[in-house]
C-alpha cells in the first residue's frame, strides 16, 4: 500500500463532512488485509471507470461544513455548490426564535447533468450540550436514477448565522 494511502487515514482524523476525504471513500477504517484487497480492487475499478470515461468526483473543501462525503462524492463541483445552497436554504432560520423549522426543505436540479437532482430537509431538532442549537438534515440525491440518502447533524452557536456539520 502506498505511503500516501497509509497516511491518509491519519491525516483525515478530526475533519468533517466533505473535507474528511479527498478521494471519496478511500482511507476508511478496517483491518490490513481488507485494506490491501480493497486497494487492489478499488484501483482496478477506478481504472475501468477511467477507460469507460465515467466521472469521478472529489469533495470541494469549501462545502465541507454543509455536505457529507457520501453525498459530495456523487456530485461534480457545480452540483456540490447547488446541494450546499439547498442545505443553507433549508436551514435558514425563518422562525421568531431564529431556529430552523423541522420540515423545511429545498430542492435543486443539476445545471451540468440532466439526470441529477437533490433535496435537503430538516428532519429533527435536538438540544446539544451548552447553548448549541442542533438539527438533523436529510440529504437525498438522485444520480442516473440511483438514490443516495445521508443524515447529517448540524449545529450553530448562539449568534451564529448558519448551521454547520458537527463531526
Amino acid at each position: 500500500m502506498p505511503a500516501q494511502a497509509q497516511l491518509g487515514t491519519l491525516l483525515n482524523r478530526g475533519k468533517r463532512g466533505a473535507d474528511r476525504a479527498d478521494t471519496c471513500g478511500e482511507g476508511k477504517k478496517g483491518d490490513k488485509a481488507r485494506g490491501v484487497v480493497g486497494g487492489l480492487l478499488g484501483g482496478a475499478v477506478r481504472d475501468m471507470a477511467r477507460k469507460a470515461r465515467l466521472p469521478s468526483f472529489v469533495p470541494v473543501p469549501a462545502f465541507s461544513d454543509q455536505l457529507t462525503e457520501s453525498i459530495a462524492c456523487r456530485l461534480d463541483p457545480e452540483e456540490q455548490k447547488q446541494a450546499a445552497a439547498a442545505t443553507l436554504q433549508a436551514t435558514r432560520a425563518d422562525t421568531e426564535d431564529g431556529t430552523a423549522q423541522v420540515g423545511s426543505s429545498a430542492s435543486w436540479n443539476s445545471s451540468t447533468r440532466d439526470d441529477v437532482s437533490g433535496t435537503s430537509t430538516v428532519t429533527r431538532r435536538e438540544r446539544a450540550s451548552g447553548d448549541l442549537d442542533c438539527i438533523t438534515v436529510t440529504d437525498v440525491v438522485i444520480v442516473q436514477g440511483e438514490e443516495t440518502r445521508a443524515d447529517k447533524r448540524m449545529c450553530r452557536a448562539p449568534g451564529s448565522a448558519r448551521y454547520s456539520i458537527i463531526a
